[in-house]
């Protein structure tokens, strides 16, 4: 029998339809999360839940032995990009510096698996569209930074000891759960189509283009969205790998294909069947134009078929949930 997974952060956005994703498949959960931007209800009835700081090597140290942990996914930390921009210093504490005492409570205790939440901004402002795991790692703003720093760190703990590990670089993550049992609920919220659905739903009066003036074929950022509810299904696939003795790996998650800004709002203007208010405002410091993965590697490597690979799917899931957060 698979011993427990240990998720930190799994009250959030993505821990908690990963967290999901695990209890669907018969696993046993331990959510450790500090609440920072994430709420107790969004934590599964079926998860033992802890909170606290993944930081704290102590506490993390004695969850892993006392619950016979076999495995961590890593989601704790920070993801805003401008914010990243404005304060770097909070962002380089809470996930490097709280990452490496994980990972040294992770190597105290003698565990091998771990999954680490990373991102497509290491690659910073890519030279080629879509982005392959082996293009250069240039990140443009401090949340990049220090998501590859960790991603390093991991590189080197593998090489020097039993642990492998697999770092998902996530692109841009979007919908909510078919059964509407999680969603998006975070307290600093900046994706476009979560943004987008709060409008539709009122809670906004309008939504920001954050520029477009950039050298795409709308003058708006292009992104490669990827559903929730697939993105955990990924991470299942990467605790398989490592569980049947497979080796530490970096992989893309997306599905190869980018949206503009505007395209993204067309689609929701044919879900909704209304014109979504909107205004064009300057460019945010950090983004870059286009961020589309390449996904040959994780296909190959996992039994992994994305089953909510459809935009109008995934902003029909997020304003589905919306309206749930306003019926509560």
């Amino acid at each position: 029998m698979a011993g427990k997974i240990l998720i930190t952060g799994g009250a959030g956005y993505i821990g908690s339809h990963t967290a999901y994703a695990l209890l669907d498949d018969g696993r046993d959960v331990v959510i450790l999360d500090d609440l920072s931007n994430a709420t107790r209800e969004m934590v599964p009835d079926g998860a033992t839940f802890v909170e606290g700081n993944a930081g704290d090597a102590a506490l993390t140290a004695s969850l892993i032995r006392e619950q016979e942990v076999d495995a961590v996914i890593h989601f704790a930390g920070s993801i805003v990009v401008p914010e990243s921009v404005e304060n770097p210093h909070a962002y380089y504490a809470n996930n490097v510096v709280n990452s490496h005492g994980l990972i040294g409570s992770c190597l105290g205790q003698g565990l091998r698996h771990f999954i680490f939440s990373s991102t497509a901004a290491v690659y910073g402002s890519p030279r080629r569209i879509p982005i392959t795991e082996d293009d250069p790692t240039l990140p443009i703003n401090p949340y990049g930074h220090s998501k590859l720093m960790v991603e390093q760190m991991l590189k080197d703990v593998s090489a020097a000891s039993s642990m492998r590990h697999v770092a998902l670089r996530y692109f841009n993550v979007a919908g909510a759960d078919s059964q509407g049992r999680a969603g998006q609920a975070g307290k600093n919220v900046s994706h476009l189509i979560k943004v987008a659905a709060q409008v539709v739903t009122g809670r906004r009066p309008k939504l920001t283009v954050f520029g477009d003036d950039y050298d795409t074929d709308d003058g708006t950022c292009l992104r490669d969205y990827i559903h929730v509810t697939d993105l955990a299904e990924a991470h299942l696939a990467a605790l398989r790998h490592l569980e049947g003795g497979g080796g530490s790996l970096t992989l893309n998650c997306g599905y190869g294909r980018g949206y503009s800004v505007l395209e993204v709002l067309a689609a929701i203007e044919a879900v909704t069947g209304e014109p979504l208010a909107r205004e064009i405002g300057p460019r945010r410091a950090g983004d870059p134009p286009a961020l589309v993965a390449a996904t040959d590697r994780i296909h190959e490597t996992f039994d992994w078929k994305p089953a909510f690979d459809d935009l109008e799917r995934i902003v029909e899931s997020a304003i589905a949930w919306e309206r749930s957060l306003e019926a509560r």
